[in-house]
């Protein structure tokens, strides 16, 4: 507990810093995010015996990180997003000439599906960081304390409290008791953040929250069924106390698509 403790409190200062500091303190924080949790991804592929393509894998979804970011930020046409087909058809190519491969075509779905998971919510976070080509600090850092606050709660409420199961055939610690504790300490950090990040609208300040709890709770889920499926307990030991970085960012993977939806929809 205490070297998570330590872990967590650098690694917020970290966070809040590069955020606060400009819109490239961000680019340069969520875009390694964003390769080390597709890295991490791929290598756990390789070690249950699969072949994805982590090189080129992660550039693709480093392209689709940057076009979306400079896109977002004003300096690229929208058209130019038509360059990830090509950069993402290449894929095929690569595979086409990997002799001695027995499952190619599984292969290259798993490559496909490492951008998906793992790189597609971090490009899909600069559609609501960005408004009119204009840096949000307070969106993306009130976002982050609202998923810290779900997970903190829910936590320590589960610790104390759990008895009802939430989805035990998929994380068996999870509780119903720990869940709500996660909701109240989201919904009264939303509160909070209401008052002093006035750049947001209060009403999304809640959609955000909701969003947070429910879509990060099903993050989570959805990273331990990806870890029991192939029998590991963490995704890595890369921050200490905490995992690896997927299991440290797997909340944001599935809420990143509805903050986008929500912002882009009602700005």
């Amino acid at each position: 507990m205490q070297q998570r403790i330590l872990t967590g409190a650098a690694g917020i200062v970290l966070v809040v810093g590069l955020l606060y500091a400009s819109q490239w303190g961000y680019f340069l924080l969520f875009g390694a995010l964003m390769v080390l949790c597709q890295w991490e991804f791929y290598q756990l592929l390789f070690k249950d015996g699969n072949a994805p393509l982590k090189v080129y894998g992660t550039i693709c979804g480093a392209t689709l990180f940057l076009l979306s970011f400079f896109i977002e930020q004003g300096a690229l046409h929208s058209k130019f997003y038509v360059l990830l087909f090509p950069v993402m058809a290449i894929v095929y190519f690569i595979k086409l000439y990997k002799r001695n491969e027995v499952k190619p075509f599984t292969n290259i779905g798993l490559t496909y599906l490492g951008i998906i998971y793992t790189a597609l919510p971090f490009a899909l976070l600069n559609l609501a960081v960005f408004s009119s080509g204009v840096y949000r600090f307070q969106l993306v850092m009130g976002m982050l304390l609202l998923l810290w606050a779900s997970d903190t709660g829910a936590y320590f409420a589960g610790v104390r409290y759990g008895r009802t199961k939430l989805f035990e055939r998929v994380s068996p610690k999870k509780s119903w008791e720990g869940s709500i504790g996660g909701a109240i300490a989201s919904g009264t950090t939303a509160a909070i953040l209401s008052f002093f990040f006035t750049a947001v609208n209060p009403i999304h300040w809640v959609l955000l929250a909701i969003i947070m709890v429910v879509a990060g709770t099903y993050g989570d889920l959805v990273e331990s069924l990806f870890k029991r499926s192939i029998a590991i307990k963490d995704s890595g030991s890369a921050i200490p106390g905490h995992g690896g970085f997927l299991d440290r960012f797997d909340g944001l993977l599935i809420s990143a698509p509805f903050v986008a939806a929500l912002f882009k929809l009602w700005p």
